[in-house]
């Protein structure tokens, strides 16, 4: 524990001796395509598939009245039908599938489908969306959720400012450009059950989508999750309609169907970061303390909603930052459009408001002329303090300690008294931004807020270990096996973490929120104890020493002077038919968020972190290159700090990609970025020196007192990058990406009011 272990995994994967979806081939597999819209937003007159089916080596075409169950895969909404049936809505729905003996071949085939479309008006803002009389997405209307947050008396809180600020803020569409496209492989059983092996973040989504799409019982339809390539919430919803079209296919064609997206498919069919307008008003006393805030933000869903629901609770909840403010309104609105649906990303939807609360807490700093790091150590939560929701610090409150170790590690002061010209068209900026996040799925989601772990001793004294958390690069795996190791006083060999299987462990809900390491780690650990008691027991008898005397260490178990192998143990526990296996389970404390005034317990527990980041701005060109971040976040405990050092580091680049380069773009329901050559992403050019700085405030409820920390160290980045950007240049850029055409144009601007 809290030593920084090789990752488990490691080997097979820098070997290639991992295998994943696309590695696999079955004998008499059959390749699946799929047909697109052309249009945004169209009605669907007909379908005409007769060419494609007269094609040598096509083995089906589907359409969404060959389905046999049910054509719907909304996540929490259901609201997106798996085929398009009679409406299309995007240019990514599908209106047809193709099964064929190659993927040549069924891209052929698809070539062959005529669609008689009527294309009909579309809606591609938000803020069009809302309009009055703009056409409908859905029948229900444009506005999907309204969340709300109503705390202390705004008016009374405004009328006590000294400063009031406002400005709105636009965050742009991104990308999750894993590294491993979707893919998946559907098996059908003789039984009439399918098995599905997939890079997935989610089975259990997975399972329950695909039962409703073939119609069967959830106990005909497993989901094994295979090495999987990164996700990054990308891989959360969408793999729930790839495997809805393999299995159609595979239970169609009664042979066994791979579909494996290529880089220009993912990018069509993938949901994205939500793109959002966020205006803020903010006040302060001229000695610093914020006392209101005043919050819209509005969301573009896309065409369907996905997770946006749960997502748009995050951006509510955490809107105003990690600051206790008295007085706060805030009013989140998602709405239809017919882009691409917008979906879970890394942060979800708390990157986007950080971006605008950090930004304006360095401008009313900049008003009060005072330092940037001190306003927020005046407002910054700490134990005891009340968030937003109402709800009351009581444990784990790491945010002070990131703010002054992130101080100190870059050497603050000093570099904001240097002077900032470096030559005459160069200029050198630090800025701040600090962030909270909330761990587990909270409030909106707590009923899928549980996990569980199916353990086993084997004979030998090796253990197996089942969880339902998914491993897709982040180190799960890892520090869950490094958690039982401890547990049991074993080596990291002896510990073998089995792949991800529907059959093997109940409904664990989705690998997202930063949960694997405290859930599944938790649920191990729970199942362990049980085993554990039981050897402890005859341990106890085969010692002649009291249970609670006892300790598993070093492989061996000791008290009183005495010892006996963990191996030997556990072949008494065999000779005495004593169960070694054991199912563990975890759920979250309960969660409250009231709907009318947004106040409540929203999460159990919050990660913290503070990030500085050092940039160099060309006054010329506009171009801005980050030269160093400072990164400090509270993980609660740091199971594996190598691991926390390598998330922290990942999340850092994400973020500086976000802040300066990416941007998905659509134009009337278009996408202008189709590929990954008009799409920009950092290189290795573009990667800043990071120091990761691990703060431990321990969580009670956590494994060991760890806390989340997968989606942390994107948060503050974008934000930390303009207070930057602002400090080298003076220019507040209130939309992102910052790129180089828009900061010189601000720039110039600049020059003719001076």
């Amino acid at each position: 524990m809290g030593q920084p272990v090789k990752r488990i995994d490691a080997r097979s994967k820098v070997t290639g001796r991992a295998r994943y979806v696309a590695d696999v081939k079955i004998q008499g597999m059959l390749y699946g395509k799929m047909l697109f819209s052309p249009h945004a937003h169209a009605h669907i007159k007909g379908i005409d598939t007769s060419k494609a089916e007269g094609l040598p080596g096509v083995w089906a075409v589907i359409t969404a009245q060959h389905i046999p169950g049910e054509n719907q895969i909304g996540v929490v909404t259901p609201d997106q039908p798996l085929l398009a049936q009679e409406t299309v809505r995007f240019v990514g729905d599908c209106v047809a599938l193709v099964a064929a003996e190659s993927a040549s071949v069924a891209e052929k085939a698809l070539g062959l489908i005529r669609v008689d479309y009527q294309t009909l008006p579309g809606v591609y803002t938000a803020q069009e969306a809302l309009g009055e009389n703009s056409p409908l997405v859905h029948q229900g209307g444009n506005l999907l959720t309204h969340l709300k947050i109503r705390k202390g008396d705004l008016k009374k809180g405004i009328g006590e400012c000294d400063i009031l600020l406002e400005e709105t803020f636009h965050t742009q569409r991104q990308e999750h450009v894993y590294i491993e496209t979707i893919g998946a492989l559907a098996i059908p059983e003789g039984d009439g059950s399918m098995t599905i092996l997939g890079s997935i973040q989610c089975p259990f989504y997975v399972q329950k989508g695909v039962a409703h799409v073939l119609g069967l019982p959830m106990n005909k339809v497993r989901i094994v999750q295979a090495t999987t390539g990164g996700g990054f919430g990308g891989k959360e919803d969408v793999p729930s309609e790839i495997c809805g079209f393999a299995s159609l296919l595979a239970w169609k064609t009664h042979r066994p169907v791979q579909m494996i997206l290529t880089r220009e498919e993912d990018l069509r069919r993938s949901s994205k970061r939500h793109p959002m307008s966020v205006t803020y008003k903010m006040g302060a006393t001229k000695g610093g303390k914020i006392l209101c805030a005043q919050i819209e933000v509005l969301a573009d869903v896309g065409a369907y909603a996905t997770l946006s629901p749960v997502v748009m609770f995050r951006s509510t909840v955490h809107a105003t930052g990690p600051y206790e403010i008295p007085h706060v309104k805030v009013d989140t609105y998602g709405a239809y459009t017919n882009n691409i649906p917008s979906g879970a990303m890394r942060g979800f939807g708390t990157p986007e408001v950080t971006f605008a609360h950090e930004s304006m807490v360095d401008e009313l700093a900049a008003k009060l002329n005072m330092d940037p790091i001190q306003i927020r150590l005046i407002n910054g939560l700490r134990l005891g303090s009340q968030t937003a929701t109402g709800q009351v610090l009581r444990e784990s409150v790491g945010l002070e300690e990131t703010i002054v170790k992130a101080k100190e590690a870059c050497d603050w002061e000093s570099k904001r008294a240097e002077d900032k010209r470096i030559g005459p068209s160069r200029r050198r900026g630090l800025g701040a931004s600090a962030m909270f996040y909330g761990v587990s799925l909270g409030a909106k989601g707590w009923p899928l807020d549980g996990s569980a772990a199916a353990v086993q001793v084997h004979q030998d004294g090796s253990v197996s270990v089942a969880i339902g958390g998914t491993e897709m690069g982040q180190g799960a795996q890892t520090v869950v096996a490094q958690m039982a190791a401890e547990c049991m006083g074993l080596s990291l060999d002896r510990i073998a973490i089995l792949a991800t299987d529907t059959s093997l462990v109940p409904d664990s809900g989705p690998t997202v929120a930063s949960r694997t390491t405290v859930f599944s780690g938790n649920a191990t650990l729970n199942a362990l104890e049980q085993i554990k008691r039981s050897m402890t027991e005859l341990a106890s008898e085969l010692l002649a020493v009291a249970p609670e005397k006892l300790d598993f260490r070093d492989g061996q178990v000791l008290g009183g002077g005495k010892k006996i192998s963990f191996d030997q143990l556990v072949q008494h526990c065999y000779s005495r038919n004593i169960n070694l296996g054991a199912e563990g389970w975890f759920v979250s404390p309960p969660c409250s968020f009231d709907e009318e005034t947004g106040q409540g317990d929203a999460y159990y527990v919050y990660g913290y972190g503070t990030q500085i980041a050092e940039v160099e701005v060309d006054l010329d060109t506009g171009q801005v290159q980050v030269l160093r971040v400072t990164a400090a976040h509270d993980v609660g405990k740091a199971i594996n700090p190598q691991g926390v050092s390598c998330q922290i580091e990942g999340g850092v680049v994400q973020g500086v990609g976000y802040a300066l380069l990416e941007n998905f773009m659509m134009v009337k329901g278009q996408i202008q970025t189709p590929d990954l050559a008009t799409y920009t992403i950092p290189t290795s050019l573009d990667v800043p020196q990071v120091e990761p700085i691990i703060v431990e405030a321990i969580s009670e409820k956590g494994p060991y007192g760890a806390k989340g920390l997968g989606e942390q160290p994107i948060i503050p980045t974008a934000a930390a990058v303009a207070n930057a950007i602002h400090d080298a240049t003076g220019i507040r850029i209130t939309k992102l990406p910052i790129g180089p055409e828009a900061l010189r144009r601000a720039l110039l601007e600049e020059r003719k009011e001076l």
